[in-house]
């Protein structure tokens, strides 16, 4: 129960998040830019490639995690991230990097496995 509760608390506060700095040290990641799709998001995956998110590097944060995390649906997180693409710059990765700070300190947007969930609660 204990190892349930703290990986949720760890959710919340992106903690788990920190391994990847080591991937953005080696150049694998930036620090902005789509979020890495996971080995079994092949949807996913082809939405992006609809958007061009899957030419650039993957991000530790982007514009879909300021904007509902894993509360977005799949096909509205490709869009957010291709809207990224088009708008890649100093300035708004600067953006994305302070509404990353404000999201992660009020835990927005974290539902463990929870893609969709803003549309099943009838939000947006």
């Amino acid at each position: 129960m204990l190892i349930c509760i703290n990986t949720l608390k760890d959710r919340k506060t992106s903690l788990d998040e920190l391994p990847q700095i080591w991937d953005i040290f080696i150049g694998n990641m930036s620090i902005i830019g789509p979020r890495p799709a996971l080995w079994n998001q092949d949807v996913l995956t082809a939405e992006r490639d609809k958007y061009n998110a899957n030419d650039v590097k993957p991000g530790l944060t982007g514009l879909a995690q300021i904007n509902g995390r894993d509360e977005l649906e799949i096909p509205d997180k490709a869009k957010l991230d291709g809207e990224y693409v088009e708008r890649i710059s100093f300035p708004f990765d600067v953006k994305c990097f302070i509404g990353t700070i404000f999201s992660v300190a009020k835990s927005e947007g974290v539902v463990e496995g929870g893609t969709g969930e803003m549309k099943k609660r009838g939000e947006k």
